[in-house]
């Protein structure tokens, strides 16, 4: 963690959770057995953004969806969206696949 956790409204928090939840589920089916995972929360002054990252070094060649363009991704881009907020997701560079978002501390009108 970095920086200072701030208040968020219900809808910004769950969506964190359940982006962090659905990475790390992606990284135990498709990073392999051996693989390690991190998860940082960086408390900025405008938004929480979050990043899950993993080395898989095991079976992510094997992905059905290698461009990062499963249902599980689509989901949490269509999470982050809703709440102001942007998702990238995929490969990357030397192994391994990457999540990174960016939740606003409440909605912007």
């Amino acid at each position: 963690m970095e920086g200072e956790p701030r208040p968020m409204p219900p809808g910004p928090q769950l969506a964190a959770y359940r982006i962090v939840q659905e990475s790390l589920t992606n990284v135990l089916k498709h990073a392999g057995p051996a693989s390690r995972a991190w998860v940082r929360l960086q408390w900025r002054p405008d938004s929480l953004e979050l990043s899950v990252l993993d080395d898989g070094r095991g079976a992510s060649a094997a992905m059905v969806h290698p461009d990062g363009r499963g249902q599980g991704v689509r989901g949490m881009q269509e999470r982050a969206s809703l709440h102001g907020g942007r998702l990238e997701a995929g490969p990357r560079t030397g192994g391994g696949f990457g999540v990174h978002a960016a939740l606003p501390y409440g909605r912007r009108r």
